[in-house]
């Protein structure tokens, strides 16, 4: 009777793994805090043969920031704010175009990052790769075959309530 017995619970005994390894690691924490509040000496780097042909380099005193400024932080998405965008009191005004246009962003998804390549296949020039005209096409099938297969289940349903009632 294989069937009544209880079956180990696999997240409960990896949480028990979990645990001592991080047991583990905290005693070795421990371990590595008390040895380097023994040895407070400042330990000097080895030597390297690259570093003794080579004179060491200098830090600047001061840090060294690129140029570029406010524009290299702000994106090209940034809607930009003009006193037409207000009403009357002040509150933003509700722009319907830019919701459209966000909400049809959230469906196309990202830009390819290589369009000679999309265009490539979607022409079918790349010798070996079946162009996406095919796989539009497979996948135009596949939605239509689901959406005849769900409705005849739904029309079967349909049909036993009927005769019951």
């Amino acid at each position: 009777m294989a069937w009544l017995k209880r079956k180990p619970d696999p997240i409960s005994e990896r949480a028990k793994t979990l645990n001592a390894e991080i047991a583990a690691l905290e005693a070795q924490i421990r371990r590595l805090d008390v040895e380097s509040r023994q040895e407070p000496v400042a330990r000097k780097p080895r030597p390297t043969a690259a570093s003794a042909s080579a004179p060491a380099p200098t830090l600047p005193a001061e840090p060294i920031f690129q140029a570029g400024g406010q524009k290299m932080l702000t994106t090209r998405q940034d809607v930009p704010t003009t006193p037409q965008h207000y009403n009357e009191l002040g509150v933003r005004k509700y722009d319907l175009v830019a919701l459209g246009h966000r909400v049809r962003g959230w469906f196309r998804g990202p830009p390819p990052s290589n369009q000679k390549l999309v265009n490539l296949l979607a022409a079918g020039s790349v010798q070996g790769l079946r162009p996406l005209r095919y796989e539009k096409r497979v996948a135009r099938r596949r939605f239509i075959l689901l959406v005849i297969a769900l409705t005849l289940v739904l029309l079967g349903i349909v049909s036993v309530f009927v005769r019951n009632h």
